[in-house]
Parts: structure tokens; sequence; C-alpha cells
């Protein structure tokens, strides 16, 4: 489904002037080294407080604005009736510090392994890449570590960092502008990303200008070209092959970039309400998620040179917000995250996705969803992470909830851990919160479920799981369904 062009002659050209105003090239961004700070590497064993305004948001920016520092935290209550992490009844953990575990503890350890501080601005995006991790927040900045320590950083004056991809030798950065920055890292020296592009380029925006077809209606009495996104990026992913680029945002449209050009190759009339989340399966199937509640199929067609989206199933569409999808690393699964706290799974059979479950572990809205291998990893504005492992039946069993954030969790990275031994396939999870800070996470997904509180190295917790699935569809309590009506359109 493309955006056609808007051929209603009240439409209104963009003067040079204006274009050159909105230059996506136009904004400095600088690149730079990082001194070796005592803050790049803290253990935080007070944990700070905070609290959240009791009001599920219809997507996940109103997260990003009720968050305030304060003295308590406010939750909300889950539904009755289903079992989760917080009815066990569990004593405080002992905190043990890291300098005192011993190396060949260090690599066995299942729990927190540190934290990464810096007080500049809430993370609202992570990626990782081999022994480098990229972090994006409020502040601009898009800073890179690796070992736990600050290695390097580039800053962009194009707004918050909203999502982080890693696609070969480039970086892209979607921001809170609409505006999507493409990044190289520096061959001769690896501390230096230079900014090689924008999305759309500055060529493309010029020459679309040019024909009133290429206009379309953004908002009311407001017309652009097709090919700029005019909300803030909500997400970023790759097709199958890494040639095409998938953009999401608060406009309601997915757009689909040719990464070898940058050209942007379709628009995508996605969704009633902004566009939080879109993941790609496999065989040309693409997923979105939408503060509208609706959760869509999308097949990718090559007619030539260009490509088209059909919306071929619609597997979800409830009153709450969807806030986040991922798929498993077989395709064969898609997971979706909602205000309600709930996550929703479907099952792959053959080219259909049919409904499979429901899990329940969250007080508060899922935020952000990651997955590798029979692990699904969920984090929530209640701070916390739940590890859920698919078991051969298909059935969801929750490990462990892993509790160390004194803010909502807005961002999840996993990948295997290259360091432990012993045929430990052990992974590491970074988690980005609201808190300013970014928190570095070991998990065994051999691990069997734990019986008691595991104590982090740098005052984290995991905690006794309990029971918290369902293959039943979803069921609301009259106090979480007052709750999710308050979640419509707070942005």
């Amino acid at each position: 489904m493309a955006l056609d062009g808007n051929s209603s002659s009240n439409y209104r050209r963009n003067t040079i002037g204006s274009i050159l105003q909105s230059d996506p090239n136009n904004d400095d961004d600088v690149s730079f080294r990082f001194s070796t700070a005592s803050d790049s590497l803290a253990c935080a064993h007070d944990r700070p407080s905070g609290t959240l305004n009791n009001q599920v948001a219809s997507h996940s920016s109103s997260w990003e604005a009720t968050w305030e520092d304060s003295a308590s935290f406010t939750t909300c209550g889950v539904s009755f009736g289903h079992l989760s992490p917080w009815h066990a009844q569990c004593s405080p953990a002992s905190v043990a510090a890291a300098s005192s575990a011993a190396v060949g503890d260090f690599y066995s350890y299942t729990g927190l392994m540190g934290s990464l501080v810096r007080e500049e601005g809430h993370i609202y995006s992570l990626a990782a890449s081999g022994d480098l991790l990229y972090t994006g927040s409020d502040s601009k900045n898009i800073r890179v570590w690796k070992n736990q320590n600050e290695f390097t950083g580039f800053k962009s004056n194009s707004g918050l960092v909203k999502a982080i991809i890693i696609a070969g030798e480039r970086i892209f950065t979607g921001h809170q502008d609409g505006k999507i920055r493409v990044w190289k890292v520096s061959k001769q020296n690896p501390v230096i990303h230079k900014r090689i592009g924008t999305l759309p380029t500055f060529k493309a925006c010029i020459k679309k200008s040019m024909k009133p077809k290429n206009y379309v209606e953004v908002r009311k009495n407001h017309n652009g070209v097709w090919i700029k996104h005019f909300d803030a990026i909500s997400s970023l992913t790759l097709s199958e092959d890494a040639s095409l680029l998938y953009s999401s945002s608060w406009d309601k449209t997915i757009k689909v970039w040719r990464i070898e050009d940058s050209k942007c190759l379709e628009s995508i009339n996605a969704h009633d309400d902004a566009v939080n989340s879109v993941v790609v399966g496999c065989n040309g199937l693409v997923f979105s998620g939408s503060a509208d509640g609706t959760v869509k199929v999308w097949r990718r067609e090559f007619k030539g040179k260009r490509t088209k989206h059909h919306m071929t199933q619609m597997l979800l569409k409830q009153e709450c917000a969807v806030t986040s999808l991922v798929i498993d690393p077989s395709a064969t699964r898609l997971y979706s995250g909602s205000s309600d706290g709930l996550v929703n799974f479907w099952d792959r059979d053959r080219q259909v996705y049919n409904h499979a479950g429901v899990l329940r572990g969250h007080k508060l809205a899922v935020l952000c969803l990651a997955a590798a291998g029979n692990l699904v990893f969920s984090g929530s504005a209640d701070t916390n992470i739940c590890v859920w492992r698919r078991e051969d039946g298909g059935d969801h069993v929750c490990m462990m909830v892993l509790n160390g954030h004194a803010g909502p969790v807005k961002c999840l990275a996993v990948e295997e851990d290259g360091r432990a031994g012993g045929g430990d396939r052990s992974l590491i999870l970074y988690s980005g919160s609201l808190d300013k800070s970014v928190k570095i996470w070991r998990v065994s997904p051999q691990q069997q479920q734990q019986k008691h509180h595991a104590a982090g190295m740098d005052g984290g917790v995991a905690s006794p799981p309990g029971v918290a699935c369902s293959s039943a569809a979803p069921s609301f309590s009259s106090q979480s369904s007052r709750l999710h009506q308050l979640s419509r359109r707070d942005r």
C-alpha cells in the first residue's frame, strides 16, 4: 500500500529557501574520542528511586515524558488470577562486589555483570556488534563502548537517538526529528565515525519537490514530499539480505530504503496511529505494530527495481497500544509487547501466523523485546526484565526476572558471549533505561528456573520466576481494564 501522489490543487510546493533550511545534511555532526573517565564503568550499589505517572501511554513516547526523579515509585496492579513473578515472597539479596569474584566464576555467572553510567540523558536505543556496544540517548550523543569502557562516540544535532542498527560497515541512526543518519567507521582509525549521508538525501528531496505528484498530506493543511518522515523515527530494521532498510515512524508510515544508493523505494500508509515497531521475517514478510492497537503482516513484492508491500494479515486488534515487536531467530514465532503489560505471540504455519498464547509477567507497559535462541526478553516500564524460555512443546517458562534499573527499561540488545568457555552458550544482554544507565547481564539458556535470589555483582537481582505464561487469549481484570482505558493518545 504505497502513498499515492497528492493530486489536489491545494498542495504547497516548498520554496528553495525552505528546502535549504530543512537540509538533512545541514547540521553539525562531530566525532570525538573520550579520555578514560571514572564514570565510564560505574557500579551502582545504591538504587536511586523514581516515580512514574500512573497512566499507560498510547505509545512509547509517553513513558519518556512521564518519568521523573522522586523519592517513590508507583506501580499499577497486574491482572489477578494469573500467577506472576511478583506473587512469590522473596527476601532481599545480598550484593556481591565485582572485584571479589574470581575470573572463572565471572564467566559462569548468571545475573548482572556491570553498569555503564553517564549522567547526560535517558537511554533510548542500543546496538551490539562483536565487542562494541552503541548507545543512543536524548543528549544527541551516540556513544561506543568496548569491554565495558568508553571507546569513542559521535554526535548529531538532529534530536534524540531513537534507533540504532548496524549494517556491515555502516551504522544507521534514527532520530526524533524524523531523520536517519548514516555513519561509517574510519579504516585508518576505528575511533573516528564519519557521517556519510542522510536519508532521504538532499538531492532526492530537491528532485521530488519539483513535481506536484510527489506531495502528500502529512498533517492537516500541511503537505510534504512522500520520501520524508514528518515525525519521530521509532525503529529501524534490515531485510533478510541486508539490502533494504525499513524505518517506522510516529507519522503512521513505514518507509523502505535501498541501502546501495540511499533511495527511498516506497512509503507505506501502515496504520491509523504512530507506528512503534517494524521487524522483518523470512520470505519477504514484514511485521508492524502501532499505537492503534494492531499488528499487521505485509508481503514484499519486487516489480523490476521497485518494491510493493501488501497487507496480508492482521494479527491483533486491541484497545491498548502495541509498543514493541520481535521475531525469533528462526522466524517461526512473532512476539508483540503492549501497553497493558502483556506479550502476545504467534506461531508460523507455512505463510500464516496463528495466535499461540500470552505471556503475563509485567505490571506496566512492555516497552522493548529481544530474542536469541529459545529465549525471549521483555523490558517494561515497571523497571524489570523478564527472561522467558520456550520449551519443546511450545510453552513458555519465566526463568527469572532481572531487576536492577531504577527507571523504565526502554531498549534491549542481546548477543552470544564469545568469552564464555567450556561449551557454555551463554548470552550477554544489554538493557538501556530512562534511569540514564545501561546494564549488562549474563544469562544461560540452559539454566533451570531459579528458586532463590541471585545476587548481582552490581546490585541487580534475579528474582524467582513463578509461572507467568498462558496459551489462552488475552484476558483482563476490571482493574487492569480501567487502567488500559487511560492509554489513548497521550503524546
